[in-house]
């Protein structure tokens, strides 16, 4: 896919992730007991949305665009509004000017007890999250390759936790090694919940990716997926994305299968919800 975040920050495939995460926080808020975010390709943290790359795209604007517009059901609103109080938290008087990135709406949705490990490769973007998370003793930038921490950084010494892995996709294999990476991280720490972020594009990769998973004795696992448009034509585009969790929250399916018929609909090109929850 070959891209820097900030063109497509705050699109379609940014909504699904920080929803998910964000319900998957919230799910471990529910016991006193602290827990540990890994973030595996943290990015900047920040994005800009006047900026000259994501003016360039608008993705922002049929994505988080247009999820502030929406008045959606009560059901709805209630399960998304942690990440939306996350987005709220980075524009002031309800003017999209920026969108939180992964650690940033991680961080909002910590509680004081509870820790971040964000990692990132690229030495500017590590720097740039570096400052940003200046002071805050919650949180631990490591300029690191992302898959290196899967086998490095867990288990954590809280035990309960959470690690989002979101590769850019940049380079092939990419669909390889992070079931690669996530089969060592699960030898070393079963009891944790691991996001794996997936780009829909390459429709054979992508299947074969998800009967890897399957197939690869990871324990019990939720696929959710988001298409926003028909399969393209050649040359294929992104047509959607998932996220694949391992050790779901319990609460996730269901929670889920409330929020993406709307959120599908919206964020479609056609007003048509093509959404899927299913276990593997």
């Amino acid at each position: 896919m070959n891209y820097r975040h900030v063109f497509h920050a705050g699109n379609f495939a940014d909504i699904l992730k920080h929803i998910v995460l964000a319900r998957c926080i919230e799910h471990l808020k529910r016991k006193d007991k602290a827990f540990r975010i890994i973030d595996t390709h943290a990015g900047i943290g920040l994005y800009d949305l006047s900026s000259d790359q994501a003016q360039r795209t608008g993705e922002w604007r049929d994505g988080i665009g247009r999820i502030t517009k929406e008045e959606f059901s009560a059901d709805v609103a209630g399960l998304i509004a942690p990440f939306l109080n996350a987005v709220g938290a980075v524009n002031d008087n309800g003017v999209m000017t920026a969108y939180p990135g992964s650690p940033m709406v991680s961080r909002f949705l910590m509680r004081p007890q509870d820790r971040l490990s964000a990692i990132e490769l690229h030495p500017k973007d590590s720097q740039a999250l570096k400052a940003r998370f200046a002071g805050d003793w919650q949180v631990r930038i490591i300029e690191l390759d992302g898959w290196l921490a899967l086998g490095a950084h867990v288990p954590p010494k809280e035990k309960r936790g959470l690690v989002l892995v979101d590769p850019p996709f940049e380079q092939p294999g990419e669909f390889d090694r992070m079931i690669d990476g996530v089969a060592k991280a699960v030898k070393r720490w079963r009891g944790g919940t691991y996001a794996l972020w997936y780009p829909i594009k390459d429709r054979p990769a992508v299947e074969q990716f998800r009967r890897r998973l399957a197939e690869g004795g990871f324990g019990e696992g939720l696929d959710i997926s988001l298409l926003i448009r028909e399969p393209s034509a050649s040359p294929p585009r992104l047509d959607g994305c998932g996220m694949a969790v391992i050790n779901p929250p319990y609460t996730l399916a269901g929670d889920m299968a409330t929020i993406l018929p709307e959120i599908g609909r919206l964020l479609s090109e056609d007003g048509k919800a093509r959404c899927a929850i299913q276990p593997f």
